[in-house]
């Protein structure tokens, strides 16, 4: 017979949620405004805490940001195992594509950070990051060699460059323009970045 697992304190419980609220009010910050403009100020206002609260759980923005993006990766890999293995690979595409608009409309996909940014070089150091990185590429990857092999996707392109096309969607400034101009609802938005996306501009 398998032990009871441990009670969690009520005060172990209060901490778990709030700092899930910080990872959300983080994510969140960072899909609006990005890592280089967002302040620990801007995260303790949007959960509604002390700024010394929230350096309790996280010593400085880097280490918070780090674990928001960690938190990020996750979601994507929990959606990438729940779509249904039998689906064509350029389906299971275009599906991850929609899934990272959606995220993206809904300003809860982070922005990227410059190339010059701290939290680059702490994310490349994060071994969670890094190691979530490798994975959904890994299974990103193979989709794309099965649609290449399948000649869905044009087999003369290299499928580094083809992931990286996939992920540059994730912070496409074309899906806030659109949004800007209040001309598409929002699924008409994704939809219409997918067509150019896996499609091109061509006519056919």
């Amino acid at each position: 017979m398998q032990p009871a697992p441990a009670k969690v304190s009520f005060k172990e419980q209060m901490l778990q949620a709030r700092e899930h609220a910080i990872l959300r009010s983080a994510c969140d910050l960072l899909g609006e405004k990005s890592f280089d403009a967002m302040t620990m100020d801007d995260v303790a206002g949007k959960v509604g805490i002390a700024k010394a609260s929230l350096y309790k759980h996280f010593g400085s923005k880097e280490e918070l940001c780090s674990a928001a993006m960690v938190e990020v990766l996750s979601a994507a890999q929990t959606y990438l195992t729940s779509l249904e293995p039998s689906l064509p690979a350029v389906d299971k595409l275009r599906a991850v594509v929609r899934w990272s608009l959606q995220r993206l409309l809904a300003q809860e996909m982070p922005l990227l950070p410059s190339r010059n940014s701290t939290l680059r070089s702490v994310l490349m150091a994060n071994k969670c990051y890094a190691d979530g990185v490798i994975q959904v590429s890994d299974i990103i990857g193979e989709w794309i060699t099965e649609a290449q092999a399948e000649g869905v996707i044009d087999p003369d392109l290299p499928p580094i460059g083809v992931l990286y096309t996939l992920y540059a969607r994730a912070c496409d400034p074309v899906v806030s323009f659109l949004k800007d101009s209040a001309l598409y609802q929002d699924e008409e938005i994704v939809d219409l970045v997918l067509r150019t996306c896996f499609d091109g501009l061509r006519a056919r």
